[in-house]
């Protein structure tokens, strides 16, 4: 499953990876919060879209992207 970048107020274009709070092999839950995205009004926790284990980083922190970006996948465990 493909983790994207939400669009989480009527503005939000991009965001910024800030933090990855997890590395490629680890076991996550649905809901787990996974990385830190700083947008242009406020900063917020990413959470795990589905149960799995983080298959594969995409965007390293420091990088924007818009939203609707592809961020990570996670593979259903």
């Amino acid at each position: 499953m493909d983790v994207i970048l939400p669009k989480w107020g009527m503005t939000m274009q991009e965001g910024t990876i800030s933090e990855w709070l997890v590395k490629v092999g680890d076991d996550l839950k649905e809901g787990d919060v996974i990385a830190t995205v700083e947008t242009e009004k406020v900063d917020t926790e990413l959470e795990a879209p589905a149960t799995g284990v983080l298959e594969e980083i995409l965007v390293e922190a420091g990088t924007s992207v818009a939203v609707g970006a592809v961020l990570a996948r996670i593979r259903s465990g």
